[in-house]
């Protein structure tokens, strides 16, 4: 750094004041003190260290993350250059147990502290990780990830529930994005501590209290990002069973999208984030206008069809012979009917006439059998007393009393008995 004597009785520039002789009258400058740390910094060399991954965010190929010490709370920042990523395993990810090879580095420019990692390898599952994994796996056999058991979410809530932060830009997101959607939206919001020790317990409290709250139709939980540290409330057995537990249907809107607490596999539904979670609790009032409009259309155009098919197929009826001239079809049948009239007496008449004639034949023959004109041709019939007939002399002795009976009627004889031949002829 090029510096410059100050003239006597001046005061000296502060790029030229070390820190360590700095003073009110000749103070240092900011970026000779960055640069004096930086110095002595650098001197620190590489360092093996242990740790757990709490974040892991890559940004532009480079890895910007957080390692937590493997017993304690201690954390520090590292940064991993995508030439060095690239021979790194590739499953490396948040929880995971490392050992890494990092070398202290600070920036002149903004003052930030951090570590530049050469080289990263696992030690095993942290245990923070494996004890999350081993809760996944018991709730997943219980059922509370099954989709069957989750509940849909109302069409159009009248009031939402939102558990989040005080003055937390997750809670200005859900409502910012939710009153665009539909202005008329109302919220019941319980305040909460969204990380540490009263995390759960006032979590639990604010979902106790809107779950027995007969106007509120959804509950949202909504948190900012973080590392997994910072949201391990969010996946507290207590908490996930209380969840599943809820007559509400709960929405799921922690952190960003890669960050993934059990609460997301339970909750009715997963939003990758707060304005996320609005988007889908609160149906686009402008997207419902216009699917209103399109439906009126749509029906409007049905409508429109069908009255005009109705109005061709009317008109087609209409002008069809049988209705644009109906008596021509009454003509042509009273014309069948009057040929089948006639033909009908015709036979009729036949019938009669043969029926006639078979009568007079038949009464003909019977005349000709008669006894009555057998007796018109002169003969008689003689009835002893008992109606029996005479039909030898011998049946009359003399004396015998006799009815004869003629053509014309009949009368009462006397027998003087059998005659002779002789006297016959």
């Amino acid at each position: 750094m090029t510096a410059f004597a100050p003239a006597s009785g001046q005061t000296p520039p502060p790029d030229s004041v070390h820190p360590r002789e700095s003073s009110p009258e000749a103070p240092t400058s900011i970026s000779r003190l960055n640069e004096t740390i930086r110095g002595f910094v650098s001197n620190w060399g590489s360092v093996w260290v242990e740790g757990e991954i709490t974040a892991w965010n890559l940004r532009g190929g480079h890895v910007f993350g957080r390692l937590k010490d493997a017993t304690g709370d201690a954390l520090i920042s590292f940064r991993l250059w995508s030439s060095t990523l690239q021979r790194l395993p590739d499953d490396l990810r948040v929880g995971n147990r490392v050992v890494a090879c990092v070398k202290s580095d600070y920036f002149v420019k903004s003052g930030d502290f951090t570590f530049t990692v050469s080289a990263m390898r696992h030690t095993g599952l942290g245990d923070q990780l494996a004890r999350l994994e081993q809760l996944r796996a018991q709730l997943r056999r219980e059922g509370l990830f099954d989709e069957s058991r989750k509940k849909r979410l109302p069409f159009l809530p009248h009031v939402i529930g939102l558990i989040t932060g005080e003055r937390s830009d997750a809670e200005k997101d859900v409502h910012r994005n939710a009153e665009l959607r539909w202005p008329q939206v109302r919220f019941r919001t319980a305040h909460v501590a969204v990380q540490g020790e009263r995390c759960v317990p006032e979590t639990l409290a604010a979902l106790a209290t809107l779950d027995a709250d007969f106007e509120v139709d959804v509950i949202v939980i909504a948190r900012g990002g973080g590392d997994p540290q910072t949201l391990l409330g969010f996946s507290d057995e207590r908490l996930l069973r209380a969840v599943a537990a809820a007559s509400t249907p709960i929405v799921s809107a922690i952190g960003h999208e890669n960050d993934h607490p059990l609460l997301d596999d339970v909750a009715d539904l997963r939003a990758s984030t707060p304005t996320d979670a609005a988007k889908k609790v609160v149906p686009d009032v402008a997207e419902q206008r216009a699917l209103v409009q399109q439906l009126r259309a749509r029906a409007r155009t049905r409508l429109t069809q069908r009255i005009a098919h109705d109005v061709a197929q009317l008109e087609q009826l209409r002008t069809r012979p049988v209705l644009r001239a109906p008596e021509g079809m009454l003509v042509a049948r009273s014309h069948e009917l009057f040929a089948l009239t006639s033909r009908g007496r015709d036979v009729v008449t036949r019938q009669v006439y043969e029926g006639e004639r078979r009568v007079a034949q038949l009464q003909a023959s019977l005349a000709a059998l008669s006894p009555g004109a057998t007796l018109a041709r002169g003969y008689a019939i003689a009835h002893l007393e008992g109606g029996v007939i005479v039909r030898e002399a011998t049946q009359a002795p003399a004396g015998a009393a006799v009815v004869v009976t003629v053509a014309e009627g009949s009368f009462a004889a006397r027998s003087d008995g059998p005659v002779a031949e002789a006297d016959v002829s």
